[in-house]
Parts: structure tokens; sequence; C-alpha cells
């Protein structure tokens, strides 16, 4: 009699020993789904956020290909201005230099003859 006593002690201390542990588990329960749905819709919220960034990038991508090109051309006008400016030079440049020469000196002659012709 007195081992189906503790038989039946150790039995209640054992169901009570259960039903002590069993309160956490259901907490930790309910964390792991209160946890599940708040990664749910951070999930939801941010899936929109990163479409939108890829769509930036993509955009982003594109008007830099334009800039590329503008920039090319831009780089093709400033070449041929400095070509056309090198064959104005070569072109008008030296005669002109040749024609300030001859002035000038034709300039002073007549300075010089008119200095002499005052005397």
């Amino acid at each position: 009699m007195v081992g189906q006593i503790a038989g039946l002690i150790a039995a209640v201390v054992f169901a009570v020993l259960v039903g002590l542990l069993a309160v956490p588990v259901v907490k930790l329960g309910r964390t792991f789904d209160s946890a599940t749905r708040a990664l749910n819709e951070l999930t939801d919220h941010t899936l929109p956020v990163i479409d939108e960034a890829a769509k930036a990038v993509a955009s982003g991508t594109t008007q830099l290909d334009k800039i590329d090109t503008v920039t090319t051309a831009a780089a093709d006008v400033s070449r041929n201005v400095s070509a056309l400016t090198a064959l104005f030079a070569a072109t008008v440049g030296g005669p002109l230099v040749k024609v300030a020469a001859f002035s000038h000196g034709v300039r002073r002659a007549l300075a010089g003859l008119a200095k002499k012709s005052h005397r």
C-alpha cells in the first residue's frame, strides 16, 4: 500500500511538473507564431520596395547610356572644332602674319622717310 501511495504521489508530482513545463512551451509557440506573422508582414512590405529599387536602377542605367551618347557626341564636336581651328590657323594665320609684318615694315619705312623730309 505504501508503494501505491508513493506511486500516486509520484504521478501527481509528474503531472504538476508537466503542467508547469507546458506553460513556457505554449508561450514559446505563441512567440514563434508572432515572429512568423511579423516576418510575413515584413516580406510583404519589403518586396515592393525591392522591385521599385530594381526599376530605379534600370532607369538610371538607361539615363547613363543616354548621357554616354551625348558625351561621345560632344567629344566628336570638340575634335571637329579643334581640327577646324587648326586648319583656319594654318590657312589664314600664316598670310595674316605676313600682311601684318609687311604693313608694319611699310609704316616704319614711311615714318623714317617723313622724319628725313622734316629735317
